[in-house]
This record gives C-alpha cells, structure tokens and sequence, in this order.
C-alpha cells in the first residue's frame, strides 16, 4: 500500500524547495550557490517563454538551440511555471512536445530536465528497479534515498506511489535483482526519515564510529544490522561526526575502508550512501567519470548526474572532478558526447 499521512504534493515541493519565487517580477530567480546554471535578469515572463517554445517546435523543423536557451537557463520553479503556461496555450503538454519533437539522448536531456525534480527522482527510482546488470543502478536508488533532504524523499515517494500505484519501499523490497542484505538496506534508505536538525551527539558518535569498525573492519560485514541501522536512519550530521570520529579513532575515513575491499558490492553500495550522504559532490563526480572512461559512453548516467546535480551543487562536484581526475567535467564532456545532447549539458555544466 501507498504511504499515508503525507501533505499533498504540491505542498511538500513548496517546503523543501529553498529557492524563492519572484512572481517573474523582472528579477531572476536565485539559484543556489552552489548550481551552476545561469537564469537572465531579469527573466521573461512564463508566457513569453512558452510562446517562444512554441515557436521553436512550429514547422518543419525545430530550433534545438532555442529550447535550450529557454529551458537550459531557468530553475525547476520557473520550468514549472513555463510548463502551465505552455498547456494553457497548446493543446499537450510541455513534456508531450518535447518527447514528440525531440530525439535521442538530446530528448532524454531535455525532458528529463523540464520534469519536476520530485517526479524526476520517483520516475529514476522506477526504471532502475527494473533494469538488470551492475550497481549502477542501486546508485539511483541510494541517490534518491541520500543526497537530498528529507523531505524531498518524502515527497518522491508520494509522486512514486500516485504515479506508479504502488509505493517505492514495496518495489524496492519485492525486486528480484537484489538480494539479502543488500535489498535490506535498500529498502530502509528508500524508506527512511531523517531529523533535519544541526544538533549532535558526541558521546553517540563516538560509540557508533567504533560499532561500524566493528562491523565493516574486523567482522568482514559490511552490512551488518548495527551498520544498516545507524546509515540509515541517522540525520547528516550527527553521520558527519560518526565519521569524523571513525577517522580519528582508525587512522583513516570509512570510505577508504570500503574501497579497500573492491571486489564486495556491499562495500561498494555502502560506501556511495556513505557519499551521497555526507559529500555527494564525491559521488557524482564519479558517476560522470565512469560513465564516460571505457569503451563508449553510458548516456544515462552522464545525463542523470548533471541533470539531478545542475540545481543543487554542480560547482563543487567541478571542483571535486577536477581534484580527483586532473581535468574537467567540461573537457570530458566535449570529448565524449556531441551535437544538441552536448548543447544541453554544457548548458547545465555552466562555465569552468
């Protein structure tokens, strides 16, 4: 059964998304400091907008170029109010228009990008539950679950439940592509919910960094009750602190503890809620490394991670890349991904 006892949709969006509306009063909306997309000041009102996308899909042919002028630079609350309008002028809607006009992985950019970031997440969570092969996507699932607030969690599993009827906890815990204890963890991430406060407990981060030792270094468990409990339940702070202290204690961060032992998928899955939870920013820039480095280019994670991130903090995740693997996520992109695809997530990227 579908959760319950959650304010509708449109009110949870309203709560967790920090960014405030201008009313398209002449003044570009803020995103945060850390987004890398740029919106014009001051900004067009929703209906020039929609009109100007209207244009652009009219005719034989469409400007790419122009949608990605529009879409590529207004946040999730002006995208939304451009997509009312535009169903207010046409006779479908904007996502409709854009999956009827568009193609190939520039199509997947785009409308996954015009989507509303809480049915963005349900609809990711949704198709990697039924997609078989590697822990790709288990990070989807992870990434939902970890890098994003409470109540963005909350609000995705409401979207998920009203579109797919049934809830993603349940999903999660029927799929037959994850096994015991992995599907364990999964399912109390997907259903978790964190306290949203700054406040810690010291004596309790400390007791805890020595029972993850316990479980992760000595006992060769990296899922084990006491860790699945204390990940998955425990605010991003007081987990900050954990660590910290796991560090301090142990010579070295749980992190690198987990990737020690490469060859384990639940190290490796615990490991990324480890940064999902604490430094996305580490996660995503890994994400876009390895969906780039090998043999051909995974199009969906590329897309996925810069799409998901662009609004939230791209800059540090640059920054992180560029730390970690000597380059450039835009260097990287250029050369691996081309024509009105790339157009998008440069777009997105922002300047480096």
């Amino acid at each position: 059964a579908c959760i319950h006892n959650i304010p509708p949709l449109s009110l949870l969006f309203l709560h967790f998304s920090s960014a405030p509306s201008t009313g398209r009063e002449g003044i570009a909306e803020r995103a945060p400091s850390m987004a890398s997309i740029s919106v014009p000041d001051p900004v067009p009102s929703p209906t020039e907008d929609a009109e100007n996308i209207r244009k652009a899909v009219q005719g034989w042919g469409t400007d790419e170029n122009a949608l990605i002028e529009i879409l590529g630079h207004r946040t999730a609350a002006q995208r939304a109010e451009i997509a009312v309008a535009y169903e207010g002028l046409n006779d479908k809607t904007l996502l409709r228009t854009l999956q009827d006009e568009l193609s190939g992985h520039f199509k997947g950019a785009m409308t996954l990008w015009a989507m509303d970031p809480v049915a963005r997440d349900a609809k990711l969570a949704y198709k990697a539950l039924r997609k078989k092969g590697g822990d790709r996507h288990a990070w989807v699932l992870i990434e939902v679950a970890c890098a994003s607030s409470p109540d963005h969690l909350v609000a995705v599993r409401k979207a998920y439940c009203s579109a797919y009827d049934s809830s993603l906890e349940e999903d999660v815990a029927a799929c037959s592509l994850y096994k015991e204890p992995l599907k364990q963890f999964l399912v109390r991430l997907v259903s978790s919910y964190r306290y949203a406060g700054d406040l810690v407990d010291g004596e309790l981060a400390r007791a805890e960094a020595a029972e993850l030792h316990g479980a992760v270094a000595a006992k060769k468990q990296p899922l084990h009750g006491d860790v699945v409990r204390i990940v998955s339940s425990r605010s991003k702070p007081q987990l900050k602190a954990t660590f910290e202290h796991y560090k301090r204690q142990h010579g070295k961060p749980i992190h690198e503890v987990l990737e020690g032992n490469r060859n384990d998928q639940l190290s490796a899955m615990l490991k990324t809620a480890v940064w999902c939870l604490t430094s996305p920013e580490k996660h995503f820039a890994e994400v876009i490394r390895t969906s780039i480095i090998g043999l051909g280019t995974d199009e969906e994670s590329l897309t996925r991670a810069i799409v998901s991130r662009a609004e939230v903090d791209m800059k540090k995740v640059k920054e992180e890349y560029k730390v970690r693997y000597k380059t450039t996520v835009t260097k990287d992109v250029v050369g691996d991904t081309s024509g009105y695809y790339q157009g998008i997530l440069l777009t997105l990227i922002g300047p480096e």
